[in-house]
């Protein structure tokens, strides 16, 4: 998203401090991290097993090469809109229309997503408990805190990152000591793959099918281009971004690594956080608490950041002019009520199908949701060119790029739990395209009214 972008941390940008490039790696991280890592990387794990370091792998150096793109960008012109931005001056209004409503539509996929892994992670102490009444209650206060809209709220999102952190340093620490003979653990309890077998169980097409989770887990860069506006120099945008992707994927590949070393593959599942469950056995009664409270306590953090990023969003898109302009009314509340309306109708989606197909409702929302930002990382890499003079290497860097976010995108076609969130994805962009052509056409309409030959 987290960010992401997981827009827990775009409450900074009101700031007139300027940053220097570590502050804003270290935001990026907190930002970065969410319950896509925490929840949804257990979907990848039951997919390829130990392989999906091979995937997390690839899906940092794709992500390496996007935020390449966008740093070189940011770094020659700073936007404020970022990516949105730069597609509208690459191929004009359509460019920027598309790619901000992609990224709305991702946000609030994303939000839902976020809302469906806080319901799971709650039922750790309340297993019998339906899932949509967690969603359900989740969601009014998420919506309670947008309206409220307090400024104590945006600055403990930094305090609410670091606990994010600590909770993956406690699992790397808690796992490592396990495997030193303390809670009743042992060196020979960690399972080294000693065969293709062992390491990629479901082979090539398990690896392919994984590797949008590995996305997921980063998705969210796009805060660096949002924020490098606030750098004392611009220059760093790259240097803070590539700092922060190796943070980033050192914390994943050593807490993974840990996570299915100690556990059996089948042990894995949507319900329980990997972390949680790479523990279990062990005699350390205060893990499962301790861990989920603490993403819990973040992770509605980060979901009420996306909610006001995307109510925020809408807003800005009507005042723009790529939206209807009824979502810019202002009303009593602070926020215009018709683009808080237009949330809540998502979350109310998110709600309902908690209810109706609680089993596979995380994963479907999560691949969407993913998928919608590689759309986005795609055009991304596409336009890219027509706004930097890019070298051979660049052009190199971009293709490999490419090919890497094709293929999450189809690897969801092999596994039938993601498939339908695919298609999800195309219907999105299908109303993208069909609300873009409808515009068109009636600016065409209104031009050819005004026409006098004379």
């Amino acid at each position: 998203m987290e960010i992401p972008a997981r827009a827990a941390c775009q409450g900074d940008e009101k700031g007139n401090k300027k940053l220097v490039w570590w502050q804003l790696s270290l935001i990026g991280v907190g930002c970065i991290i969410g319950t896509g890592y925490f929840v949804g990387s257990g979907i990848g794990v039951r997919m390829t097993g130990p392989g999906i370091l091979i995937a997390f792998v690839l899906a940092a150096l794709g992500t390496y090469i996007v935020f390449d793109a966008l740093g070189k960008m940011a770094a020659k012109d700073p936007q404020k809109g970022a990516f949105r931005s730069y597609a509208k001056k690459a191929y004009g209004h359509w460019a920027g229309f598309s790619s901000g409503w992609v990224y709305w539509f991702s946000e609030m996929l994303i939000s839902g997503s976020q809302l469906t892994a806080l319901s799971l992670l709650t039922r750790f102490w309340f297993p019998n408990v339906p899932l949509w009444i967690f969603s359900m209650i989740y969601a009014v206060l998420g919506v309670l805190v947008v309206v409220i809209g307090t400024k104590g709220f945006e600055k403990a999102q930094n305090v609410f990152a670091v606990i994010k952190i600590a909770a993956i340093m406690m699992f790397i620490f808690l796992a490592i000591a396990v495997l030193f003979g303390l809670f009743g653990g042992s060196i020979k309890d960690f399972n080294v793959p000693t065969d293709k077998k062992e390491f990629l169980p479901n082979g090539m097409h398990g690896l392919w099918s994984a590797l949008i989770f590995g996305f997921y887990a980063f998705g969210g860069i796009e805060i660096m281009g949002i924020l490098a506006t606030r750098l004392k120099n611009k220059e760093d945008v790259r240097k803070s971004g590539t700092v922060m992707l190796m943070m980033l994927t050192s914390i994943y590949i050593i807490s993974l690594a840990l996570a299915t070393g100690l556990a059996a593959i089948n042990k894995f599942h949507t319900n329980e956080s990997p972390f949680v469950i790479a523990l279990e056995k062990y005699d350390i009664n205060f893990f499962p608490h301790v861990f989920n409270g603490g993403i819990i306590i973040a992770g509605f953090s980060t979901m009420a950041a996306s909610l006001f990023a995307v109510t925020s969003m809408i807003v800005t898109l009507s005042e723009d002019g790529d939206a209807p302009k009824i979502f810019s009314k202002k009303g009593k509340l602070k926020i215009p009520p018709f683009a808080l309306s237009l949330t809540i109708c998502g979350l109310i989606t998110s709600v309902v199908l908690a209810l109706v197909m609680p089993d596979v409702v995380y994963e479907y929302i999560t691949t969407a949701a993913g998928l919608m930002l590689l759309y986005n990382w795609l055009f991304i890499l596409v336009y890219f060119p027509k706004l930097i003079k890019a070298t051979g290497f660049d052009h190199v860097k971009r293709f490999v790029g490419m090919i890497l976010i094709l293929l999450a995108i189809s690897g969801t076609l092999f596994q039938k739990s993601s498939r339908p969130g695919f298609f999800v994805s195309l219907l999105f962009v299908g109303i993208i395209v069909i609300v873009l052509t409808i515009m068109n056409i009636n600016k065409k309409r209104k031009r050819n009214r005004g026409y006098n030959p004379q």
